[in-house]
C-alpha cells in the first residue's frame, strides 16, 4: 500500500535549479504538523550531498541515486514513496520511464510539464494501467497550469453558488507579471517544435484546445492569435505564450469532472499589453515576438537570484460571462516570480496535497480536477497565492 511507504515525497531532479528550490521549500515545511518524510534523488551522489547541505536539510535526509533512463532504479524509487516530484525536463526527452515506474507501482506523481503532445502520449499509453494500479499522475503543477486551472475552477464554483449554473465563458487575462519563465519551459517548447518537425501530425494536436480530452471535442474557442482591444479590462490584449497548455488543462479538468462547466464551455487567455496607442503597439509587438528566437534568459539548470525571485509577482484576472454579459470576477495573485519562486512552492504543495488529502483514485489528472479546493487552501495558507473575488468596474 502506498500509505505504508517509507517516504511521503521523493524529489527527483533535486540537483537542478528548480529541484533545489523545491528541496529548500520542503526544508522550511518540515517544522509544522504537516512535515513530510522525504528524500532527494538524482544522478550524482556528490551533487545531492552538496544540495542537501546548501538548502539546510538535515544531514540524515536520504539521498537516492538513479539515472532518468534506468527503469529498474526508478521503479525502486517509486516503490519507496507515496509521491514523486519530477523536475527533470524536457519530459518528452527524460520523463517517460519515471511515469511508467510510478504507474507500475501505484505511486503518485507531480511534475511541471507544459508539453501537451507528450502528456497525451502518456495518457493514451498508461491511463488504464494507472487506474488499475491506483497511481495518480498529475501533470502541470507549476505556473503552467495551477493558477489558471484552479482559478477557473474556483470562479465556476462561485458562479454556481450565486446563480445555480456555471458560466458558459471565462476569460483569463494576465494583468501584470514580473519575472521570467524557467529555462526548462523554453527547452520544452523547443523540444516540442523539434518533435513536430519529425511528426507533422503533432501540429494538429498542439493547435487543438481539446487535445487532452480523448473522445470529446467541444465548440470552437475564441481566437486569441490577434491583438485587440478588450473592453473587459479596458486595454489592449495580446497572445499569451502559455495559453496553449493552460487552455488544454482547463478543458481537461472540465472533462475529467464530467463537464460541470458545460459541454459548450468557452475559455481563452491573453496578456494585457496596455492602454491607448501605446498599448496597441505593445500588443502588436507581443504578437510578433517569438520567445524561442533569442538565447537570452536562463538555460535549463539556471535561474534568477533570490532577490529577483522574491521581487517577482503575477496578477491574473478571470472574468465569467453569462448570456453575453459579465457575471463575476476573480483574481489570482502570486507573491514570487512565476517561473521559479512561485512554481517551486506550488509543486511542493501539490505533492503534499496528493500525499495527504487527495482521493485515492488512479488515473491521469489535472491539479484542478483531483486536488481542487484542498490544493487552493494549501496555496493560500503556505505558498503566497490568493484567490479573491473582485467587483466589476463602475461604468464611466
Amino acid at each position: 500500500m502506498a500509505s505504508e511507504r517509507e517516504f511521503d515525497i521523493v524529489v527527483y531532479g533535486a540537483t537542478g535549479f528548480t529541484g533545489q528550490l523545491v528541496a529548500e521549500y520542503l526544508v522550511r515545511r518540515m517544522s509544522g504538523d504537516d512535515a513530510p518524510r522525504w528524500a532527494m534523488a538524482g544522478r550524482s551522489q556528490a551533487k545531492l550531498a552538496e544540495v542537501r547541505s546548501s538548502v539546510g536539510a538535515p544531514s540524515n535526509t536520504p539521498l537516492i541515486v538513479a539515472d532518468a533512463d534506468d527503469g529498474a532504479a526508478l521503479r525502486a524509487i517509486a516503490g519507496r514513496t507515496r509521491v514523486v516530484i519530477s523536475t527533470v525536463g524536457p519530459y518528452q526527452l527524460y520523463g517517460s520511464p519515471l511515469v511508467e515506474a510510478c504507474v507500475s507501482t501505484g505511486t503518485g506523481y507531480v511534475d511541471l510539464c507544459g508539453e501537451p503532445a507528450w502528456m497525451r502520449d502518456m495518457i493514451d499509453a498508461h491511463e488504464s494501467a494507472a487506474r488499475a494500479s491506483g497511481a495518480r499522475i498529475v501533470f502541470s503543477c507549476g505556473f503552467d497550469s495551477i493558477p489558471f486551472d484552479c482559478g477557473v475552477e474556483q470562479l465556476q464554483k462561485h458562479c454556481v453558488e450565486a446563480s445555480g449554473s456555471p458560466a458558459r465563458r471565462i476569460k483569463g487575462r494576465v494583468r501584470t507579471m514580473r519575472g521570467t519563465f524557467s529555462g526548462g519551459t523554453a527547452a520544452s517548447m523547443k523540444a516540442t517544435l523539434a518533435a513536430a518537425a519529425k511528426r507533422p501530425a503533432l501540429l494538429k494536436l498542439l493547435a487543438d484546445p481539446f487535445a487532452l480530452t480523448p473522445g470529446f471535442s467541444g465548440p470552437s474557442q475564441p481566437n486569441t492569435l490577434l491583438p485587440h482591444f478588450d473592453p473587459t479590462v479596458g486595454a489592449w490584449v495580446a497572445p499569451f505564450v502559455m495559453a496553449a497548455i493552460n487552455t488544454k488543462n482547463v478543458h481537461r479538468t472540465n472533462f475529467l469532472r464530467n463537464h460541470p462547466y458545460g459541454t459548450d464551455f468557452l475559455y481563452d487567455e491573453m496578456i494585457v499589453a496596455g492602454l491607448g496607442d501605446v498599448g496597441k503597439a505593445a500588443a502588436e509587438m507581443i504578437a510578433k515576438f517569438n520567445p524561442l528566437s533569442s538565447d537570452k534568459g536562463p538555460k535549463p539548470g539556471e535561474g534568477p537570484s533570490r532577490e529577483e525571485r522574491e521581487s517577482g509577482f503575477y496578477d491574473i484576472l478571470f472574468v465569467a460571462e453569462a448570456d453575453g454579459k459579465e457575471a463575476m470576477r476573480l483574481a489570482v495573485k502570486g507573491d514570487r516570480d512565476p517561473g521559479y519562486g512561485s512554481t517551486s512552492k506550488m509543486i511542493s504543495e501539490a505533492a503534499l496535497c496528493l500525499a495527504r488529502e487527495a482521493p485515492e483514485q488512479g488515473g491521469f489528472w489535472t491539479p484542478g480536477a483531483l486536488l481542487g479546493d484542498a490544493l487552493v487552501k494549501r496555496l493560500v495558507e503556505h505558498a503566497g497565492l490568493t484567490f479573491e473575488r473582485e467587483p466589476a468596474p463602475k461604468a464611466a
